[in-house]
């Protein structure tokens, strides 16, 4: 009976680190994904990563609760794209997630690989980390000139619900608060206003002069660097009391009165040739006229 053979300690060692070569080789034609971030602006949640990947790879994005099972996005698996919407999947807005993206083979390509790389993102909870976009609001003077009123209108969601988009004010409730910046038409002192309401009205403001306003999200309860949200387009009053020199600039009242001055030349020079033209008809109409006999 011939002996059975076994390997030595030298030859496992061997085969072992065969085997973690080859796996690291099957691993680098499916880089990980790098740089993974969330952006998110009124819980329009996009998932963003680095490389582009080649033509040998794709990626796949796992998300899960905190400590749950992971799920796909059915938009986002084996994709040639370096981001995912998760807007609609993220449906526990308290919550937070995470989520893994895979470098898998390109769609319809296979591998020998069970288990590829990945890389996980930061933890993400929309209803503290969203972004919130700016407001819109419209301008109101009372005819007394005694108030201004803002009528803000909250900005819309990426978020439905019963068929109806929901704005933030639907998803924040009373922890939203709008804050008002305001200041006197071309000057750089500032002065600001919180409300709780979407009807903001400013009081004991200088009759007769242009304010200038400008309104943004204010949600007290989220961290510090998240409180505010994307400050308004400006919009000012109107100043019925304004002089020309404050409607119009130096530039526009020199040239109207240039061409004021134009055209009363205009007009001197027309009268001028005419009347000139008007002398010389009548003068060489009596030089033609025959001597009367006497």
């Amino acid at each position: 009976m011939e002996p059975t053979l076994k390997p030595g300690p030298g030859a496992a060692a061997a085969l072992i680190m065969v085997f973690f070569l080859s796996t690291q080789a099957v691993s680098a034609s499916y880089p990980k994904a790098q740089n993974i971030t969330w952006k998110s602006t009124n819980f329009k949640t996009i998932l963003t990563w680095e490389p582009k990947p080649s033509a040998d790879y794709s990626y796949t994005v796992e998300y899960s609760l905190v400590g749950k099972d992971r799920q796909r996005n059915p938009h986002c698996i084996r994709s040639l794209r370096t981001m995912c919407d998760l807007s609609i999947s993220l449906t526990d807005l308290n919550s937070y997630y995470t989520a893994d993206v895979v470098s898998e083979p390109p769609l319809g390509a296979k591998s020998d690989l069970t288990e590829f790389p990945y890389s996980s993102s930061p933890q993400f909870c929309p209803y503290k980390d969203t972004d919130i976009g700016r407001p819109d609001f419209k301008l109101e003077v009372s005819e007394d000139k005694k108030k201004t009123i803002l009528h803000v209108i909250d900005p819309l969601t990426a978020l439905f619900k019963d068929g109806s988009q929901l704005n933030i004010r639907d998803i924040f409730t009373d922890q939203l608060q709008y804050k008002v910046i305001y200041r006197k038409n071309k000057s750089t002192g500032k002065k600001e206003y919180t409300s709780k309401t979407n009807r903001i009205e400013l009081t004991g403001l200088d009759r007769g002069e242009s304010y200038c306003f400008n309104v943004q999200a204010f949600i007290p309860s989220r961290s510090f660097d998240k409180q505010l949200g994307e400050l308004s387009h400006t919009q000012c009053s109107n100043n019925e009391d304004k002089s020309i020199f404050e409607v119009y600039s130096v530039g526009v009242i020199a040239a109207g009165i240039f061409l004021i001055l134009l055209v009363i030349g205009l007009f001197i020079a027309v009268t001028v040739i005419c009347y000139k033209r008007r002398q010389e008809a009548l003068k060489s109409g009596k030089e033609g006229m025959p001597l009367r006999d006497v």
